[in-house]
């Protein structure tokens, strides 16, 4: 990088370096992630965010670390409905998400696992480097212990700190309101997290900031009544029946309660930026109360913006076919990894914003290819630039893109009307710029891919075109002004408009279905018209005409991109020329 960009992500990485240099230390930002199901494009904000500012404060030439903590350690809460995964699951609640067997079918050796290996794969496509930290092993490996023992010898501090905060309600942080689909996703992506609701250690024996899980039935539905401070002797009862006493220094089979094992972790990895959800960051949630707690464990409370809900568009159809909320996996079947960071770079943490699996992706797609245009010819503006550049590109490399990204839209308008034959589309697609024709098929990947893709599992059916096979009865009963029209679009006029054959591409043939009605006016094909209401008018009657005479619909896809898909036989028999 030669220029600074100027965005949030900048302004964030500023605050971040300045933090590193008053301490001392290296700029360390932090993710954590709970494997406990699906990790939906909601918990993907977890992971952005800090990425961008590591990736930015790279960009600037200072060492920087992106650790993700695999929070696997943590207890198996609920079953969710996920595929493979039947009742019988529930026989696992309470103990550790590395304990679960993984769903039906998975070759993940467990629960935790499966749902790890879905999102790092997803993570290595969107171009996140990043270090994994599994809590397990940190939690089984004893690399916690002295922290732990410390942890309950200030036990009664601690207690003093959260109990300042029992009385308080779970408040809400606010967001912007949300369509009943959205808030149906945030709904289904809030019963996932658990560790922002989990119990702070208290219980009627005394307060513990640590859970033992049971080693006999392996569940953490404990209840710690004795802990010895000299010889770290703690004894437990477990619902099961079983009651033991262990030597904490020795034991591995427990963790400290979330609001108590989170601020440990910011001290343990000298994390300087971590952000968190609504969740975590409302009067008595962890974060707030971990402001006071991290003292204790030598460290502060690292920079930390909340981020706001991440809604999904077209979330009906993808809850009906698979259940839950999309994951990333999901949203890079349809979409290239540049469009998934574009989302997520483009605005502030604290605004919710929706990722489009209907067919908004296909203007969520025009708005970004207008964006590289604008960054190419210097348009652009200096946020919308670093968006760009932070989409299409890390620190050190840059994201493989499509040789020919032919518009998102008319692609799949071709596809669908092709149904997916190679030989066809390239014809087509050749006649979008005969003066630069694509010269093949995998020139258009990867987001021909996406289209594909899109277009067999999220397109919906009344929006699928299919082209008429025989002559419309209708075409016997139209008016003169409607033939003319038809015959003026298939042999040109002599004030300059050429057959169809001869205007045969994108350009070619836009111009001539808009010319049409002006030449019916006694207008040049070529004369610029604006605010003629008229006009307007007597060009949409003119494609309803069209698309009624070749898909027996009003409307369809863009009527260019039609004509090219059924080519000039085929449109001149349908239309009787």
């Amino acid at each position: 990088m030669t220029e600074q960009l100027d965005d949030w992500v900048s302004r964030l990485a500023d605050d971040v370096i300045a933090d590193a240099k008053a301490k001392e230390t290296k700029v360390v930002c932090a993710s954590g992630l709970s494997p406990s199901g699906p990790i939906h494009l909601g918990n993907l904000r977890e992971v952005m965010t800090p990425h961008l500012v590591a990736d930015e404060v790279r960009r600037r030439g200072i060492e920087c670390e992106h650790i993700i903590s695999w929070d696997d350690y943590d207890r198996f809460r609920k079953v969710p409905d996920v595929p493979g995964v039947t009742s019988d699951w529930e026989q696992h609640i309470g103990k550790p998400l590395t304990s679960v067997p993984p769903p039906q079918g998975s070759a993940a050796s467990s629960w935790a696992e499966h749902f790890r290996l879905q999102c790092e794969q997803s993570l290595a496509e969107l171009g996140i480097e990043y270090r994994g930290i599994s809590q397990t092993q940190q939690y089984t490996s004893g690399a916690y212990t002295e922290q732990i023992l410390f942890a309950m010898s200030q036990r009664a501090e601690i207690d003093k700190v959260l109990d300042q905060y029992r009385t308080l309600g779970p408040a809400k942080a606010k967001q912007q309101k949300l369509s009943a689909e959205e808030a149906a996703a945030a709904a289904e992506a809030e019963a996932g997290s658990g560790a922002a609701a989990e119990d702070d250690g208290s219980s009627g024996t005394g307060y513990y900031p640590y859970k033992p899980y049971c080693t006999v039935c392996g569940t953490d539905f404990t209840t710690v009544t004795a802990y010895d401070d000299a010889s770290t002797d703690l004894t437990y009862t477990c619902r099961c029946g079983h009651t033991e006493t262990v030597e904490l220094r020795s034991f591995r089979q427990g963790k400290l309660v979330w609001k108590v094992d989170w601020p440990m972790r910011w001290s343990y990895e000298r994390v300087l930026f971590e952000p968190s959800g609504v969740d975590h960051q409302s009067p008595g949630s962890s974060y707030v109360v971990g402001k006071e707690l991290a003292p204790m464990f030598g460290w502060e409370r690292p920079l930390g913006p909340m981020y706001a809900f991440v809604g999904i568009k077209g979330m009906a159809k993808m809850s009906s076919s698979k259940g839950g909320v999309p994951v990333a996996a999901d949203a890079l079947q349809i979409m290239e990894p540049q469009l998934l960071r574009w989302m997520y770079a483009r605005r502030k943490p604290n605004q919710a914003f929706s990722i489009a699996f209907d067919a908004e992706i296909q203007r969520m797609y025009d708005e970004w290819d207008s964006l590289v245009v604008k960054v190419a010819n210097g348009s652009g503006q200096a946020g919308d630039v670093a968006a760009y550049t932070r989409a299409s590109s890390v620190a050190h490399s840059v994201l493989p893109t499509t040789p020919r990204p032919v518009s998102y839209r008319t692609l799949a308008s071709i596809v669908d009307i092709t149904t997916g034959d190679q030989e066809q589309l390239l014809r087509i697609v050749t006649s979008l710029d005969p003066a630069d024709p694509v010269s093949s098929v995998e020139a258009l990947r990867p987001r021909l891919d996406c289209v594909e893709r899109w277009v067999a599992t999220q397109m919906a059916d009344e929006d699928r075109t299919v082209v008429r096979s025989e002559v419309a009865a209708a075409l016997e009963s139209l008016s003169d002004l409607e033939r003319s029209g038809i015959r003026i679009l298939l042999e040109g006029n002599d004030s300059g408009l050429p057959r169809l054959e001869d205007a045969w591409s994108l350009e070619g043939l836009t111009h001539q279905v808009y010319a049409v009605p002006k030449v019916q006016r006694g207008l040049a094909p070529d004369q610029i018209v604006k605010g003629d209401k008229e006009l307007a008018a007597a060009q949409r009657q003119f494609f309803k005409l069209l698309y009624n005479l070749l898909v027996d619909k009003d409307t369809g896809p863009r009527l260019p991109t039609l004509l090219l898909a059924v080519g000039p036989e085929r449109v001149r028999s349908l239309l009787g020329g």
